[in-house]
């Protein structure tokens, strides 16, 4: 095993949260940071054109390339289970939408923490001081960070009379999903700058890099934390470093300061697992030898199940008919080559809206991604004919998984189990959902083209063939948080404190979506961003940092 060194901090992932973190903490000059990256650099060409998410998504160059267990309620089905495997990690494959939740998100992780300081009002800022908006410094908005907000450069006629039908069934249109109440329907602001996919490997990552104090090593995957007894007599561990492999060679690095984990809501909690922190009966199902007790540790999954409905039309261009020749590809290459803009500019899904399923509930529980496009799955050719589809989540699942360590073996995936619709109270928001896009797209605005619902179709009426459906079409969005959740000092279940460190363990935090203790309303990358931030800026308080 070749010894790298000895850092005061290391890394462990490359994606949004880890280059945040990388960016932040070596503005001090005087500390050194090492990152490690089992994926490798971000100069894949499709990375960088938004529509290229459709060669990253399953590209083993790029994506990690999960896949579920069989999900009970989705009819025995696996799904694929998208993650980063590049530097910007999922912001590098992701539909590159800007939302931030809603403010009561986070005020229920205050409550949840005993911890004012996430509350809305406390972590606006931190989302303000990342961001770059392109309407420029306003009470809700940054104009002085490096993630950049951006509108789509491009409308579809055919959304443009969704967003109207919409609106007709009682949701009114919104300039600005990012105030804390994102009830409403617009086009979505997007993190792409003149019609290319800005990732946080170019935000933070890159201006990071030409500091002398910040070290990158790529195609190294993180083995196993280095825990030793703590030295002042407590019953704690300590995190001393880390060990990994690349190039064909074992290396390891030690830390002076702290390992921070940034692998992620899958990442995080298996590398956890295969260093014996977790619960010890699953462990050792694993043949992993416990060193600390931590049930929480891979528990509490959640993510946003999309279900797919699709609507054949008339009389309308979508994406499907122009796609449909090699002369109609080339004028979509060339509209991009000369302005980067058109359908090569498109994130996956352009139009959102944000409402409840039913008048019951106190906010908006439901989120449309609408695209003017459809297809049988991810990764298969388009429909022959035009049609759009009409995907809408739970925004707040009451069902949870979990994700495991197989074995010993660090590079072996873990096992997946979302439990999707798993609760009633899950299905019946389904129920509601299928409901409620039926009655919008029979409202006057869309009438003109002559929708028809071929997916799930008409024929799914009662209760129980609306469930089928929904677990027919319904599908992850790829929002996995949850899984190394912080928690108060009297929540058994909890994996970091509200200050993101291990319990039990000293030297070691978790920042990244997986310590979510409640999945946010909305797309989860940005929310990321934000607990990254808060993460420097509390280690910067312990460690008595002042320049981050």
């Amino acid at each position: 095993m070749e010894y790298v060194g000895k850092y005061d901090y290391i890394i462990v992932g490359g994606g949004s949260a880890g280059c945040v973190l990388a960016n932040r903490l070596t503005r001090e000059r005087k500390v050194s940071v090492l990152l490690l990256e089992a994926g490798g650099r971000d100069d894949y060409i499709w990375i960088h054109i938004p529509v290229g998410y459709l060669h990253c998504i399953d590209n083993p160059r790029t994506d990690w390339r999960y896949r579920t267990e069989a999900e009970a309620g989705l009819q025995g089905r696996t799904l694929l289970y998208p993650r980063g495997k590049v530097l910007g990690g999922s912001s590098s494959i992701n539909g590159m939408i800007y939302m931030r939740g809603q403010a009561s998100d986070y005020d229920y992780w205050a409550a949840l923490t005993d911890d004012s300081s996430w509350r809305w009002d406390q972590v606006l800022p931190l989302f303000k001081k990342s961001e770059n908006h392109h309407q420029g410094e306003s009470p809700f908005h940054g104009a002085k960070g490096e993630w950049r907000v951006e509108p789509q450069r491009l409308s579809w006629e055919i959304l443009d009379a969704f967003r109207d039908a919409a609106a007709q069934t009682g949701i009114a249109p919104t300039d600005d999903f990012n105030r804390g109440d994102n009830e409403g329907c617009a086009y979505f602001d997007v993190n792409q700058k003149r019609g290319i996919r800005w990732n946080s490997a170019k935000a933070f990552l890159k201006p990071a890099a030409q500091r002398g104090n910040l070290e990158i090593m790529t195609g190294c995957h993180v083995t196993r934390l280095v825990l030793v007894p703590e030295t002042n007599g407590s019953n704690a561990l300590r995190c001393t470093g880390v060990e990994f492999s690349g190039g064909g060679k074992r290396w390891k690095a030690d830390c002076a300061r702290e390992t921070i984990l940034t692998a992620g809501a899958i990442g995080s909690p298996h590398l956890l697992e295969v260093s014996g922190i977790g619960a010890a009966a699953t462990l050792r199902q694993a043949h992993i030898t416990p060193v600390l007790e931590l049930p929480g540790v891979g528990e509490n999954l959640q993510d946003h199940l999309q279900m797919r409905m699709v609507f054949a039309v008339k009389h309308v261009k979508t994406l499907n008919m122009m796609t449909q020749s090699w002369f109609g590809k080339f004028k979509i290459a060339l509209q991009y080559a000369a302005f980067q803009s058109g359908p090569m500019s498109m994130a996956p899904s352009q139009l959102g809206a944000f409402t409840r399923s039913d008048p019951a509930q106190a906010r908006p529980n439901l989120q449309y991604h609408i695209q003017p496009l459809s297809l049988e799955k991810f990764g298969e050719a388009l429909h022959q004919f035009p049609a759009f589809t009409a995907s809408v989540c739970n925004l707040r699942p009451s069902s949870r998984g979990s994700v495991h360590a197989v074995s010993n073996d660090s590079e072996a995936a873990p096992r997946i189990m979302p439990n999707y619709l798993s609760t009633e109270a899950d299905k019946k928001v389904a129920i509601d959902a299928i409901a409620l896009t039926r009655r919008i797209v029979g409202a006057p605005a869309l009438q003109r083209y002559q929708p028809e619902e071929l997916k799930p179709g008409l024929h799914y009426q009662n209760e129980a063939q609306l469930i089928e459906a929904a677990g027919m079409i319904g599908t992850t969005i790829f929002h996995p948080v949850g899984t190394c959740k912080m928690g108060a000092g009297d929540d058994a279940m909890a994996v970091v404190d509200s200050r993101l460190r291990v319990r039990g363990v000293t030297g070691l935090r978790v920042a990244d979506a997986s310590i979510m203790p409640n999945i946010t309303s909305g797309n989860t990358n940005s929310p990321t961003i934000m607990i990254a931030e808060k993460a420097a800026l509390m280690m910067a308080e312990d460690w008595k940092i002042a320049k981050i």
